[in-house]
């Protein structure tokens, strides 16, 4: 049975793609979950405009990041948490915190899941954050500074 999908399902396929499912399957689950619909030819033009404005919108948004990685590169971030004497940081630094931060110092909106931390920052210093939407990629450095 022919249906589209509205999600992404593992092993099945993408959002808005239009794939072949075992007929039990598609009815007794993708279905009712409303991970897909039945593909009719209504609901295959809908599939079509929401792809085509789904690759827009990402267009969109790498357009932004490369933008704003030019003015993020030239931008002086500096993020105050509390440490110890050793320079070990009572609270990690995350993705959450630095986005923060690059909005309020650099007025940059970054999108959602755009930095590539490997892991929370943990210690004082100066660090490159690598950042990541769509095929732009870029990289910005923060100063993490002891707060008095």
């Amino acid at each position: 049975m022919k249906v589209i999908l509205t999600k992404d399902v593992k092993g099945i396929g993408r959002a808005h793609e239009t794939v072949e499912a075992l007929g039990g399957y598609a009815l007794n689950y993708l279905i009712p979950k409303k991970l897909a619909v039945p593909a009719t030819g209504s609901a295959l033009k809908e599939a079509h405009e929401r792809e085509k404005q789904s690759l827009a919108r990402k267009e969109l948004t790498a357009k932004l990041v490369e933008q704003n990685l030019a003015t993020l590169a030239a931008a002086h971030i500096v993020i105050k948490a509390k440490a110890n004497e050793k320079g070990h940081l009572y609270d990690a630094v995350g993705e959450p915190e630095i986005t923060r931060a690059v909005k309020e110092q650099a007025r940059v909106e970054l999108p959602e899941h755009a930095l590539r931390l490997e892991k929370p920052l943990k210690e004082l210093g100066t660090f490159t954050i690598p950042v990541a939407a769509g095929d732009s990629f870029g990289a910005f450095s923060i100063l993490i500074e002891a707060d008095a």
